[in-house]
């Protein structure tokens, strides 16, 4: 478990996220929404002290994040990067850094190595093309494939920024499918989206950040019911019922 505690972040000598205070709990899925520029990006980095932390403490399983070696921070939590590379290798080979936490130098692969890449590529919907370099692959293929090398990393927490671009309508429910297996499953699972009616079918809790600052975080029932969301997006978000529960909408 993860726990933000008056966290202030940010880069170039400015805080974007001011005095939020979160939790990322096992067994729950939290959408992490915002306008453009309200710093989700900046939290997530900062929660995994990747980014510049000028205020407030992160744990992890209650140890202060400062306290844990790299490796150990890999292990209890995966974290799905916006941007990233695309490195001269196949599809599979990307898969295994996954696995780099839980390998000692130089690196020898398992057989659970093997197994959990294989997992990973299953849940993701890449083991197709598992054999292809990532230079031929589109760019909704490519993001199947930094999802399965998240997976692979079978830490308790995942984090995930912007997991459904480039993905089509019907990748982007799977995404969310996967997300529902992994809290099912046990592990604290953190997205942030940008499509509102995607995160409030799918997520079980919404954080809505404004200019840096947390605005309410509590069940998508709450959240809509609130009207923030209306608010901060300048949006009318609608839902009708249906045999399959609440669809949203933008009215």
């Amino acid at each position: 478990m993860i726990e933000l505690e008056h966290l202030c972040a940010g880069y170039g000598g400015r805080d974007v996220v001011h005095d939020v205070t979160l939790s990322f709990c096992p067994g729950r899925v939290l959408a992490l929404l915002g306008p453009n520029g309200c710093g989700k990006s900046t939290l997530l980095r900062a929660a995994l002290g990747l980014g510049s932390r000028s205020g407030g403490r992160v744990l992890m399983d209650g140890i202060p994040l400062e306290s844990l070696p790299l490796r150990e921070r890999a292990r209890k939590a995966a974290y799905l990067a916006q941007s990233r590379t695309v490195p001269n290798i196949t599809a599979r080979r990307m898969v295994l850094h996954g696995r780099f936490p839980h390998l000692s130098y130089p690196r020898h692969y398992r057989k659970e190595d093997d197994e959990a890449v294989d997992r990973a590529l299953d849940w993701a919907d890449a083991r197709d093309i598992a054999s292809c370099p990532m230079g031929e692959l589109s760019g909704g293929q490519r993001q199947k494939v930094y999802l399965a090398m998240t997976l692979a990393q079978e830490a308790p927490t995942v984090l995930m920024d912007e997991p459904t671009t480039f993905l089509d309508v019907g990748h982007q429910l799977e995404v969310m499918a996967v997300a529902r297996r992994l809290a099912d499953a046990g592990r604290a699972v953190v997205m942030v989206l940008h499509d509102l009616p995607l995160a409030l079918r799918g997520a079980d809790d919404i954080a809505l950040l404004s200019e840096g600052r947390l605005v309410i975080c509590g069940t998508a029932e709450e959240v809509y019911a609130s009207g923030e969301l209306d608010r901060v997006f300048g949006v009318a978000l609608r839902r009708v019922e249906t045999d399959a529960g609440w669809q949203y909408y933008y009215g």
